[in-house]
């Protein structure tokens, strides 16, 4: 009897001690609808997060403050609309405004990180954004978010240099964005190397209509321990020229 109490005791702090994350990532195109050139509706691209409702958003083509989209500050515009709080890394210099990457999240940031990516072919240049969270249970995960290059050698070398990252992390690292790279890709395998990639629920992202390429992902550093719960491409193919892809992860 003493035994059984024991075991009770041991899986109902396992129980109590996991927790399923929802995962959000989401290239927004500057929030131009491709139905609809020179359009901007924001509202439009808070919707499909909201209707997600997940706990940590990685985002891809905010501006900030560039013309094109009203000179809005689409990163704060977007926590404002989510009621996240946010962190935004910039890309490039744009029209006297940003362009670049950005994380929401429901949960505190307790710490936040940004990178240039190398770049050993002349081109746009890419950032990493990382971000610390307080989860309800007392853990902490990270969120990565980027978008990779698309030029092949760009790509390896930024594989490699978040490989090169994983290691400093003793607690969960999650890596989302357009990685450009499609899943047999060089790139993609060399970040299979250090994180876990879903090979069953997975599916095309772009372009929105006529989907046909699977270029957004959503990762897990090894050797966390967690499971799939879901893992699904979103059905909205106006707001932007990529889908939405969400995953609910069980962190154990």
């Amino acid at each position: 009897m003493r035994y059984f109490v024991f075991f009770l005791f041991l899986f109902a702090n396992l129980v109590l001690s996991a927790q399923t994350v929802r995962v959000l990532t989401y290239n927004i195109h500057h929030a131009n609808p491709p139905s609809k050139p020179g359009v901007i509706d924001i509202d439009a691209i808070a919707e499909v997060i909201n209707a997600v409702d997940a706990d940590v958003i990685g985002i891809q083509e905010v501006d900030v403050n560039v013309p094109r989209s009203g000179t809005v500050d689409q990163a704060k515009r977007l926590a404002e609309l989510t009621n996240t709080n946010y962190f935004f890394s910039k890309g490039i210099d744009l029209d006297n405004g940003e362009y670049g990457i950005l994380i929401l999240t429901k949960h505190k940031i307790t710490g936040q990180r940004r990178y240039d990516l190398p770049m050993p072919v002349k081109s746009e240049n890419r950032s990493l954004a990382i971000v610390d969270i307080a989860l309800s249970n007392g853990k902490t995960i990270s969120l990565a978010n980027t978008h990779l290059d698309l030029k092949d050698d760009n790509k390896i070398a930024q594989a490699k240099f978040i490989n090169d990252l994983v290691d400093g992390y003793k607690h969960p690292l999650i890596l989302v964005g357009d990685l450009n790279a499609s899943p047999t890709s060089v790139p993609i395998q060399l970040l299979e190397q250090k994180f876990v990639r879903n090979k069953k629920d997975n599916g095309p992202t772009f372009p929105n209509v006529n989907t046909k390429e699977e270029i957004d992902y959503i990762l897990i550093s090894k050797p966390s321990k967690f499971k799939w719960k879901k893992y699904k491409v979103v059905d909205a193919s106006y707001p932007s020229d990529h889908l939405p892809l969400s995953a609910e992860i069980v962190m154990k």
